[in-house]
């Protein structure tokens, strides 16, 4: 499903030249779950970024169920991202002013859904995420590990092939980071779901098929 070549990102600086990634190849078959490890710095996150179309690599390529996705340019790609694949941040990245059902309409909103097909769809993934008493709770007004529940919520909102997470349990205590493990377990199995997650947690890395270490912007597969 997700192919990977000569994937390259530079950063130019005051100092000269930072190579983050350099030449990488890889392929990520159909609802494989890959988890990236590797030291802060080693370049995980630009790794992901490139991988999920939010960032464009310096050379290089990812292809995604056949589609180079860095030939398509703007709107095409903002509907490429917005239809196949779900981003899960560290942070949450939750609209502190609208509601947990708000934040979780937000992709097919942006999509062009009408708001009671979304709002809908949005109650169905809250309740499958175990929230379905926080629909109109704001973010402020929940925890940590429900406030990741609803940004999971919104990364499936749009049914994606691809489900990109960054350090989904990084804020987490030990007991709520098993929750969200056993949460992407149940989900990967309902949604088919291909995954690729970075993370330091290594009780997580294991769960997963597949742990490969990125160490100076490359790869070790």
């Amino acid at each position: 499903m997700v192919k990977i070549e000569g994937l390259s990102k530079q950063f130019t600086t005051s100092s000269g030249v930072i190579e983050v990634l350099k030449d990488i190849d890889f392929e990520v078959p159909t609802g494989n779950r890959v988890a990236v490890v590797g030291a802060s710095g080693a370049g995980k996150t630009t790794f992901l970024h490139l991988l999920g179309g939010l960032d464009r690599p310096s050379r290089g390529s990812v292809t995604i169920d056949g589609e180079d996705i860095y030939a398509l340019q703007g709107r095409a790609l903002d509907r490429f991202r917005n239809r196949k694949v779900g981003f899960v941040f560290q942070f949450h990245q939750l609209l502190p002013e609208f509601s947990a059902l708000e934040n979780v309409m937000m992709p097919a909103l942006i999509g062009g859904e009408g708001s009671d097909q979304a709002a809908r769809r949005a109650r169905e993934l809250l309740s499958q995420v175990g929230l379905e008493e926080r629909f109109t709770h704001r973010p402020g007004q929940l925890s940590g590990g429900e406030q990741q529940r609803v940004a999971i919520a919104r990364a499936l909102m749009q049914s994606p092939r691809l489900l990109l997470a960054d350090e989904p349990t990084g804020n987490l205590d030990s007991k709520t980071s098993r929750g969200i493990f056993e949460l992407l377990d149940a989900l990967h199995v309902e949604h088919g779901l291909t995954m690729v997650v970075v993370t330091h947690n290594q009780e997580f890395a294991a769960r997963l098929d597949r742990t490969v270490h990125m160490r100076d912007g490359l790869l070790d597969a």
